[in-house]
């Protein structure tokens, strides 16, 4: 036993340092990500074979891939180490590499810019305190100089031929690989790593800087399709429309139209981990679609980003079997992807799996339990007790882009109708900084670096930025505090008192739905008291009300509706809904009012 956990820390351990270095590398990319658009945009337009042939504006193309994509990294590189101090010094540092070779410069960018960042950093911290009052401006300009031309120095003599060789290897590795026909092999790994959230490693920190190199010489490059290519996850979508059950099945279409024509592909991550035997689906429709493009000689003018359909045929270059290609290798792959998806979704008939929000709650009991804690209740608890000094909330991911974006845009359209003055914005894990009335959303994958970097800070972790029920948890939880600041206490009598009117105040002839309310923590009690309630009912003869057991989220604010939830709950309920009606009980599995409840309703 104690070896195997070992061994789980071990693995843990190993995947989020290649997790950091991901973000470490996409981090140094996506800020720049337009600039990359930009010249795929003038290549694919103003290059001989382009859409609109240019001679004198496709003289931007070189310099923008040699000079400008590498020091825009070498920028980013240095200031993520040590701000704009650091930027300067790494890119001077990234001038050495590039013109010490004759091929763009990205790992060797990749390299130079963090180590330029770092370098000023620690001389500052050496210098300052030694510095004399009045010699401040003199040592920090003259002291960045310097030591940017020592870096650029070495950078041109040592790194550039170095990375220059390294990457050269690569390529021809690659080309290798290519003429053989084996590169759709290299999806058994891309795929599932996507999923594991290495999905940024993988495409900014080796497949961008290999493609754009390939591109540059041959106009194109398969290696910008493999990781973007929708195709895979929009197999597993489309399976779940019509196979799925439950919350995963009347969710998945709109998470296909925001993975296919969005580019956001986390979205349909959560799908393949509560179902894993999902990941061979991926996997067939990954190697399917390269095999595609890989037969038709496809390849993209410059990395899509989002991996978007619309940005990938954008990026397309110019030729109707070029886009012939493209089209049918993403078709190809969402097919077999499909019809793998299927077999497996008919062939496996657990009920409890197949709905998506049984899946991640029965996941965070599963957690809680191994823990001996409740991380919902934790969350929930912080944000109540933290409540009055919240004032900004962020949610973070590798990139600061793409899914915590569009979470992000949620969870700020919920606190807008609440009420609240809150500040929701989205952000790069790396550039979170402490500081004080901060709320840090993220992923339970990056929870813990999340926590590093801001200790202090409220942390709600979640499965899914794009559908998960803690956003009304959050919004509840701010809401309840503020309310209750100003409300007062009941006194003995008026509990006593609400006890007994409980079921007496409730409009019984206008109920047509009763909702039992279910979260992480009692989703178990409230499916039984539904079943329990339902067959109460169905031996009063009434039949024509309608029983369900339902998230906050999925609660219809009408007076029709009777909500059946714990004090607690209902308090949320009454906050964020104004017309439904409210049954507080203690015991929502043998509540006492449920005899005198049916009794009313008939």
């Amino acid at each position: 036993m104690e070896a195997s956990a070992n061994n789980a820390k071990e693995k843990t351990s190993i995947k989020t340092k290649v997790q950091r270095l991901g973000s470490k590398l996409s981090g140094m990319v996506m800020p720049n990500i337009g600039a990359f658009i930009a010249w795929g945009l003038i290549t694919a337009l103003f290059m001989k074979t382009g859409w609109l042939p240019n001679a004198e504006l496709a003289k931007m193309i070189t310099p923008m891939v040699t000079y400008l994509l590498p020091l825009l990294i070498g920028f980013t590189g240095g200031s993520m180490v040590y701000e704009h101090r650091g930027g300067v010094v790494g890119a001077i540092a990234t001038m050495g590499v590039i013109v010490g070779t004759n091929i763009p410069m990205f790992i060797g960018a990749m390299m130079m810019g963090p180590l330029g960042g770092w370098c000023i950093k620690k001389f500052d911290a050496w210098a300052q305190p030694r510095t004399k009052q009045g010699f401040e401006m003199l040592v920090n300009n003259f002291s960045a100089g310097i030591l940017g031309m020592i870096l650029a120095i070495i950078g041109f003599f040592g790194i550039g031929p170095v990375v220059s060789g390294l990457s050269g290897a690569l390529a021809v590795g690659v080309d290798w690989i290519i003429a053989r026909g084996l590169i759709p092999l290299a999806n058994v790994f891309i795929e599932p790593a996507k999923i594991l959230f290495l999905n940024n490693a993988i495409n900014q920190g080796i497949l961008t800087p290999l493609g754009i190199q390939a591109s540059a010489s041959a106009g194109k490059s398969i290696l910008f399709l493999l990781e973007p290519d929708p195709g895979p996850g929009l197999g597993v979508l489309l399976a779940f429309m019509f196979f799925g059950k439950g919350t995963a099945k009347s969710s998945a279409p709109g998470a296909a139209i925001i993975h296919f024509f969005g580019g956001i592909h986390e979205i349909y991550f959560p799908y393949v981990l509560m179902k894993p035997a999902l990941f061979l689906s991926v996997i067939c429709g990954g190697v399917s679609g390269t095999f595609m493009f890989n037969l038709f000689g496809s390849g993209l003018k410059a990395s899509p980003s989002p991996g978007s359909i619309i940005s990938i045929l954008l990026m397309t270059p110019k030729g109707i079997m070029n886009y012939v290609g493209v089209i049918s290798g993403v078709a190809v792959a969402t097919a077999v992807s499909f019809l793998v998806s299927m077999v497996i979704l008919k062939r496996d008939k657990s009920e409890e799996i197949d709905d998506i929000g049984a899946s991640q709650a029965k996941l965070a009991d599963m957690k809680d339990n191994a823990k001996g804690t409740a991380a919902d209740n934790q969350d929930a608890k912080a944000i109540l007790s933290t409540a009055e000094n919240v004032n900004h909330i962020i949610f973070a991911c590798d990139a600061g882009m793409g899914s915590s974006a569009m979470g992000a845009s949620i969870l700020r359209d919920k606190v807008k109708k609440a009420g609240l003055d809150l500040s929701v914005t989205n952000t790069a894990i790396n550039k979170l900084t402490d500081e004080p009335g901060l709320l840090v959303v993220t992923q339970e994958e990056l929870a813990k670096r999340a926590l590093s970097k801001t200790p202090s800070a409220v942390h709600v972790s979640v499965e899914n930025f794009l559908n998960s029920p803690k956003y009304d948890e959050i919004v509840t939880g701010l809401k309840t505090k503020e309310v209750s600041a100003d409300t007062p206490a009941e006194t003995p009598s008026e509990k006593a008192e609400a006890k007994a009117d409980a079921v007496t105040n409730l409009d019984a002839a206008k109920i047509k739905r009763v909702d039992f309310i279910h979260h992480d923590q009692n989703i178990g009690s409230a499916t039984m008291a539904r079943s329990m309630f339902k067959d109460t009912l169905k031996k009063a003869d009434k039949t024509d009300i309608d029983v369900r057991n339902v998230a906050v989220g999925e609660v219809e604010d009408t007076d029709t509706t009777l909500v059946i939830a714990s004090k607690e709950t209902a308090k949320r309920i009454k906050l964020s809904f104004k017309n439904v009606q409210v049954l507080v009980v203690n015991d929502i599995v043998n509540a006492p009012e449920y005899d005198k409840l049916i009794s009313e309703l008939k």
